[in-house]
């Protein structure tokens, strides 16, 4: 990769992530809430903030929907198809001990993503029935605290 490409990759992430977090924040503030403004969550989220509005918020629900579906689920299935690519080449080394180190390297770096993005999508992606505010709280810890917590300890490794 070179500069440019790092530019050009920084500057579409601006592009698609501003406009479409203005647009879920700009949906939370016209909404109307009514009962406890306390939320039963670990910080202020689009999700949690959905669950204390008065009114219907399926529209909303859907929109969140949408985007957890374009900035989480694609993501990490680029993600996925990166990896089988790179796993793919890891395969085609003539050492044995370079195949070693490029798989640690990668499983750990995966299994931090697996981590983040199966934590995030099922805060995000599963239905409200099927949850309760414990668990959102415990997989909002793993995709804010652990995660990036993890990170640093694989590029050390």
């Amino acid at each position: 990769m070179n500069h440019k490409v790092c530019v050009q990759l920084v500057v579409a992430a601006w592009i698609t992530g501003v406009p479409a977090q203005i647009g879920v924040t700009y949906q939370i503030f016209c909404q109307n809430f009514c009962g406890s403004n306390k939320l039963n969550h670990i910080f202020c989220d689009s999700s949690t903030l959905l669950e204390i509005a008065c009114g219907d918020t399926y529209q909303k629900e859907i929109s969140l929907l949408v985007n957890t579906f374009f900035f989480v689920v694609i993501p990490f299935l680029l993600i996925l198809i990166s990896y089988f690519r790179i796993i793919a080449t890891i395969l085609k080394l003539p050492s044995t001990s370079g195949k070693s180190k490029a798989f640690f390297t990668c499983s750990s770096h995966l299994m931090v993503v697996c981590l983040f993005y199966g934590s995030v999508t099922i805060v995000y992606v599963r239905s409200k029935s099927s949850h309760s505010a414990k668990s959102n709280k415990v997989f909002a810890l793993l995709y804010t605290i652990v995660s990036p917590v993890l990170n640093p300890m694989i590029y050390i490794a």
